[in-house]
């Protein structure tokens, strides 16, 4: 209250104060916490799809800017979009695990379950850990939008038994298994994923953070 009295002193205008106050906390929540969205992003990504797509129009055959292209698109839940170009690259990139993973989402979230789940699977027998067990949260949501509760929770204990050092997954587990009301594992889960951000290196908490913290304040609920 007092900086806000000083900020309306200074500016004359309290609804600007109040603005400076929040832009404040937002500058201090992205630097420390990353709670808030990034405003910023949206555009970023914006920019870099502009810039990968000029990359094309001078070079077709460039494989790595398609990919990219792709997992911007994914970044954005526009699937359907980013399966051309992954599509295009498929001769190039056909054993690799995250690429085959890449396409097997796409393929779920487009509705074309089987597909999918058959280049999922082939990815998690290449390499069990791909994408830090992303693909098992990935099957257990199709699975679960398809009613068949048990193989849904067969992916999601799979993915538990992994070792994994992602907050990020461990949230995203716990939201999961409160869907298949399995109120004590998502609790577990959020738990989890609070003391695996106690045990990270001080240069991966800041990208951690915002789950922790989410998981942290769902474990009381």
């Amino acid at each position: 209250m007092f900086i806000f009295s000083i900020l309306w002193w200074l500016t004359g205008n309290p609804f600007v104060a109040m603005l400076i106050i929040l832009l404040v906390l937002y500058v201090l929540d992205l630097r420390f916490v990353r709670l808030l969205p990034d405003v910023t992003k949206p555009y970023r990504r914006w920019r870099r799809l502009s810039n990968l797509k000029n990359q094309l129009r001078l070079n077709p055959h460039d494989t790595n800017s398609k990919l990219e292209i792709a997992r911007l698109h994914m970044e954005k839940h526009q699937y359907k979009e980013a399966l051309p170009y992954l599509e295009e690259i498929s001769t190039v990139m056909q054993d690799a695990p995250e690429y085959l993973c890449d396409k097997g989402i796409c393929l779920l979230k487009v509705g074309q379950m089987d597909e999918g789940l058959q280049l999922i699977d082939q990815a998690l027998k290449a390499n069990p850990r791909v994408k830090y067990g992303e693909p098992y949260l990935v099957m257990g949501e199709a699975y679960a939008k398809q009613n068949q509760q048990e193989k849904a929770l067969a992916c999601l204990e799979e993915l538990a038994r992994m070792n994994m050092s992602s907050c990020e997954v461990y949230y995203k587990l716990g939201g999961l298994y409160l869907a298949l009301q399995q109120k004590e594992k998502a609790k577990a889960s959020y738990r989890e994923a609070v003391e695996v951000y106690r045990g990270l290196p001080s240069y991966k908490r800041r990208t951690e953070r915002r789950w922790a913290l989410l998981a942290w304040l769902k474990s009381f609920k």
